[in-house]
């Protein structure tokens, strides 16, 4: 290993952020970029459902954060619909900016600003739930409850029911 968690900017205000909602997950450095929510789940041994994208969509003009199973796909009309507008992908560049982390690594926490966020309910599945930790190799430990609390993002179904396996 080359690298660790404390050496990146974007992981320390991660752990920062943690630190001050009092999350003791620790962040794991991984030895390979895990960019997906398969490679993730694989280099973890831990289901695919069990990891939290970090998706940054707009809404209108807001971007918004959408943390999603790594099970299934948002469908974005559904939960445009749902939130009362239309979510679009947001680019490369919202992303960095709203999050200040990069595509592949962002983090539920950890941002310059407040980002309007939204909990898939399907998380609520697995007792523990790994999220990016504001670097592509990086991930942290966490639960469904701790993360809606350390985003105070809403939970929300992020497709529709029937979508879901044995919905």
């Amino acid at each position: 290993m080359t690298a660790s968690p404390s050496s990146h900017p974007a992981v320390r205000r991660v752990r920062a952020a943690l630190d001050a909602h009092g999350a003791t997950g620790e962040i794991r450095w991984l030895d390979d970029a895990v960019t997906t929510a398969a490679l993730a789940a694989e280099a973890l041994g831990v289901p695919v459902g069990a990891i939290a994208n970090s998706l940054v969509f707009t809404l209108g003009d807001e971007p918004v954060l959408v943390l999603t199973s790594g099970a299934h796909r948002v469908d974005t009309d559904f939960l445009g619909a749902r939130l009362g507008g239309t979510l679009g992908r947001a680019s490369k560049e919202t992303v960095r900016d709203a999050t200040g982390q990069v595509i592949g690594g962002v983090a539920p926490v950890g941002h310059p600003a407040p980002v309007r966020t939204y909990v898939d309910t399907a998380l609520a599945d697995h007792a523990v739930v790994w999220a990016a930790a504001g670097h592509a190799r990086t991930v942290f430990p966490t639960t469904f409850d701790e993360l809606t609390r350390l985003t105070g993002g809403t939970p929300v179904a992020v497709e529709p029911p029937a979508a879901r396996p044995g919905g």
